[in-house]
């Protein structure tokens, strides 16, 4: 077990777990462990909307300026931006400031390396070991610290890029296009890309204030995209989350489009004009076996990882593939980024929407999802999981829903929080399933 890092970075409450000084550890020990060569280190940092964020940015700053690291200050920028100016910039690491789909009272740090992909487990491991060390006996003379300063340009750079994802002969032009950017990173790139690329535009979402970050809009809370494509009688919805790096979908007639649909849509897309580098997708355990059995029929694959996106981005690059995602709407096309990004996955659904001259609701309705039921179940301290009336409870379940169903029991990595998901061809059967472990569970944490 990992003391700090997450599924994704470091993350917890503001100013309780992610405090100015572990900030500051944070930024020592990782420009430690990235100083490699005699040349001059520099950093990228990127972050949302959150309040907190100036307080975690100035401690970084102090973080990897004193062990001698330059700072490039981004401001905010959506996640996977902060990945490709990484690489771009010829940065040796990269940082974003986000608790991604979380409320504003949390905060995180995200971690990049010099090639723009989150770090692995073992290089986590060694920044751990250097915060609990002696980080004093590292630090830089006098005459050798960083300096920092502010960059202007990060935002036409990252649209740039963005618009160059989307086919020469492809334009947005006709396309009525609500954007839900949550009030977090993308509340002015992702606005101007689509109008740029020729949409008529009406965004929401886009007035953050350090405290309503993703609060009632974005990803999570679709709601208010869905009435306001009614509203304007849209042709399609965009919903972001706080840090851009996901994105769900909301088609004309208001009905939620998950990240499962939509890497149906372009691994169909992509298996038409031989794009697919290997005949399949990587997504989580969390992704609906209906998915799993539309894909089979296109001939194609399903690689299931761990949750969380770097997972599934590790396989991809051991394995060979370009395309993969979760159902929370990380979708990873790794022939345009290193990371999830919630914009450009968006840019390629509208892509297809564009050429099959159909209305999204066809174009991203590939498949029936199987009924499936997730709960969560909050705990405070021990191991739940290891409980011998949870083991029972969990076998007794998979026994009922046999080989044509799937039961998944994780601790969240971001929250103490213990999840249990089923599916199966019979609703009933999942929702009976699902309540028996949770119940289980329940009383095994109190």
């Amino acid at each position: 077990m990992r003391k700090y890092f997450g599924t994704d970075g470091i993350r917890g409450r503001a100013n309780g777990v992610i405090t100015p000084e572990l900030a500051l550890k944070v930024g020592q020990a990782a420009g430690i462990v990235f100083q490699r060569g005699d040349h001059r280190h520099r950093v990228v940092i990127g972050k949302d909307t959150r309040l907190s964020g100036y307080m975690i940015e100035t401690a970084l700053v102090a973080g990897f300026t004193s062990v001698g690291m330059d700072v490039l200050l981004l401001g905010p920028v959506p996640t996977p931006a902060v990945a490709m100016l990484t690489r771009s910039m010829r940065a040796d690491i990269g940082v974003m400031i986000s608790a991604s789909h979380n409320p504003y009272e949390d905060n995180g740090i995200k971690l990049f390396g010099p090639d723009g992909f989150k770090l692995n487990d073992a290089i986590e491991r060694e920044i751990e070991g250097l915060i609990d060390g002696e980080l004093h006996k590292r630090l830089s003379g006098a005459a050798d610290l960083g300096r920092a300063k502010r960059i202007e340009s990060v935002h036409a750079r990252y649209i740039e890029f963005a618009k160059r994802t989307l086919p020469r002969n492809i334009t947005l032009d006709g396309l009525r296009v609500v954007v839900d950017c949550a009030n977090g990173a993308a509340y002015r790139v992702a606005p101007e890309t689509l109008w740029e690329l020729g949409a008529d535009v009406i965004a929401i979402g886009v007035e953050p204030d350090g405290f309503n970050i993703n609060r009632d809009v974005g990803s999570t809370a679709p709601s208010a995209l869905v009435a306001k494509v009614r509203e304007r009688r849209a042709d399609i919805g965009i919903a972001l989350d706080g840090d851009a790096d996901r994105v769900l979908i909301v088609d004309e007639k208001g009905q939620v489009v998950d990240g499962d649909q939509l890497m149906a849509v372009v691994a169909r897309s992509w298996q038409e004009d031989d794009r697919l580098t290997k005949p399949g997708v990587v997504a989580t355990i969390m992704s609906n076996l209906g998915l799993e059995r539309y894909l089979g029929g296109l001939g194609l694959g399903l690689a299931r990882t761990a949750v969380g996106d770097r997972y599934v981005l590790e396989h991809m690059r051991e394995h060979g593939y370009n395309l993969g995602g979760e159902q929370s709407g990380h979708i990873i096309m790794s022939d345009y980024a290193t990371t999830g990004d919630g914009l450009v996955a968006a840019l390629q659904v509208l892509s297809v929407v564009k050429r099959s001259d159909k209305p999204v609701s066809e174009v991203c309705h590939c498949f029936e999802p199987l009924p499936q039921i997730l709960k969560n179940v909050r705990y405070k301290t021990g191991e739940p999981l290891r409980q011998d009336s949870v083991v029972t409870a969990i076998e007794h379940a998979r026994e009922r829903l046999g080989q044509g169903g799937r039961l998944v029991i994780r601790p969240s990595g971001t929250e103490p929080v213990i999840r249990v998901m089923a599916e199966g061809d019979d609703r009933g059967l999942v929702n009976d399933v699902v309540d028996e472990v949770v119940d289980a569970v329940t009383k095994a944490a109190a």
